[in-house]
């Protein structure tokens, strides 16, 4: 064999050799670094959970009026919904909602509750105290009260007397409406969705619980007619 070309080979074995050699240590410092394993894990699950939020907050087609999904860059992940541990000191068959941190909370029976974000009445306009949902409704009518129109006269094509304003995705009542009596009497104040996704965690409203469609949606399903409210 040509010793130039025996030489060529060899070279090119030492090489290769070599660059293995490298790499494999420099590999084996990466698995054993705790903390660069730890930051991966940690984006890992970060990942994981901005894809399960997608999921349970993307597009409702099968509703009457089909809902987009919301832009969860307009909503701190503090207020996604959740199960945690219940901490109202209530159970189950109470709503309570905690004004002070913008939560709803819905107790369940195995000392979890299941927790949603809220926006809530800027001041002056709050209300709190016991409640009870008397009735409950699939895409309401909004109808403003005569305190509010008396405020904002452009409301008043929306009064009782004119029928109110349509169901659809831009009624401020969203998706679903939980109504909330005390003393057998309409306090006018209401559990709702909203279109407004960036509202959520903020006192902007004249005085209702608003929640994002989606999680309206949700707690629809969970409330039944009748059920306790503390607003807190």
């Amino acid at each position: 064999m040509n010793s130039k070309k025996t030489t060529g080979l060899n070279r090119r074995k030492l090489l290769l050799a070599g660059a293995g050699a490298i790499a494999l240590p420099l590999a084996g410092c990466v698995q054993r670094d705790p903390q660069v394993q730890a930051r991966i894990q940690k984006r890992k699950a970060q990942n994981e959970a901005w894809a399960f939020y997608e999921r349970l907050y993307g597009p409702v087609p099968d509703e009457q009026f089909p809902l987009p999904a919301i832009n969860l860059r307009q909503v701190k992940p503090q207020f996604f919904r959740r199960e945690v541990d219940n901490p109202t000191g209530q159970g189950p068959g109470t709503l309570v909602v905690d004004t002070k941190n913008f939560y709803l909370y819905w107790p369940q029976a195995n000392g979890r509750a299941m927790r949603y974000g809220v926006g809530l009445g800027r001041a002056g306009f709050d209300w709190s105290g016991n409640g009870v949902i008397q009735w409950k409704q699939r895409w309401p009518k909004w109808t403003p009260p005569a305190e509010m129109i008396a405020r904002e006269p452009d409301l008043e094509k929306w009064s009782a007397a004119n029928g109110g304003m349509p169901p659809g995705l831009e009624n401020p009542l969203g998706a679903r409406a939980l109504y909330i009596f005390q003393d057998g009497k309409d306090t006018l104040y209401r559990v709702h969705g909203s279109p407004e996704a960036f509202s959520i965690g903020k006192a902007v409203s004249s005085g209702c619980v608003r929640l994002l469609n989606q999680d309206i949606i949700d707690l629809y399903e969970r409330v039944p007619s009748g059920s306790r409210i503390l607003v807190i």
